[in-house]
């Protein structure tokens, strides 16, 4: 993903709702949404390249998704592909943080990365659910999410780009009012472009950091393959609704729905946040 927008914990009938953006050159392959394998236990996207993914959710309740670190200069071509870290934070049986931290020193080998990955419902490790945060670029822990709104590009977690606080912004009005697919994925296509002076330097030529400031991209080769929104309801239903561009006509596109209750939710009425009594 280059853009993930997120409720966690923030809403009284969802501990998770999320929107965001896939961007990718045209000419990469990749197959869309569908579950992998014969037990049809993961859900996600595939990247035919290397084989990895951006995002998925398991019917455990296990989500992971992944953003690059915008920074040219440091890129390392022979690098280890970053989507085979999605993979495994889904598939691994252990608590993400732990998992993490015991692959914490093999992670400076891939190119810059933010990790989000937890078990959104509650488990026998984590009694609340968890959600953490991990870059490979901060000299910093697994960060376990409070409850709140968040947003994440190509930097780190809620750094102020123009693209993620619009969003960020977009996102809070609506899930105030009423949650709705229709409404997220609308907002994730918002195309206006940050003026010059609000640009971050991210190492690229200008004219790129100008096509790559809206939440919705579309540049020559280059653009906004698939945009995802996700709800998880307070009984376990999740809701996931990926919406694919097609390369050689990116304003023409086609909907993936999918509907499944989380295998291992224990059910209650209201779920406790993260850290309440």
């Amino acid at each position: 993903m280059c853009l993930l927008v997120f409720a966690w914990h923030a809403h009284p009938d969802y501990p998770l709702v999320l929107a965001g953006n896939r961007d990718e050159f045209y000419t990469r392959r990749t197959r869309p949404a569908a579950w992998w394998g014969q037990a049809v236990s993961l859900l996600a996207g595939r990247d035919e390249e290397a084989g990895g993914t951006w995002f998925g959710i398991t019917r455990r309740g296990r989500l992971a998704a992944l953003t690059n670190v915008r920074a040219p200069s440091e890129r390392n071509p022979h690098a280890p592909s970053r989507g085979a870290l999605v993979l495994a934070a889904l598939q691994t049986q252990e608590r993400v943080d732990r998992w993490i931290e015991r692959h914490s020193q093999r992670t400076p080998l891939f190119n810059g990365f933010n990790l989000l990955a937890g078990d959104i419902m509650p488990t026998e490790s984590e009694p609340a659910g968890a959600l953490h945060y991990y870059s490979n670029r901060l000299d910093t822990p697994t960060r376990a999410l409070a409850p709140g709104v968040y947003g994440l590009s190509n930097a780190f977690l809620d750094t102020p780009w123009p693209k993620v606080t619009r969003a960020v912004a977009q996102f809070a009005c609506s899930i105030a009012n009423r949650v709705r697919m229709d409404d997220l994925l609308a907002l994730m296509g918002d195309r206006e472009l940050a003026r010059d002076i609000e640009l971050p330097s991210t190492g690229v030529p200008l004219d790129w950091e100008r096509q790559l400031s809206s939440i919705q991209i579309r540049a020559n080769g280059y653009g906004t393959r698939a945009t995802t929104a996700l709800t998880v309801r307070a009984d376990g239903l999740v809701t996931l609704v990926e919406r694919s561009f097609d390369v050689s006509e990116p304003e023409h596109w086609s909907d993936r729905h999918f509907e499944f209750m989380i295998d291992t939710a224990s059910r209650p009425a209201r779920l406790k946040a993260p850290g309440s009594n």
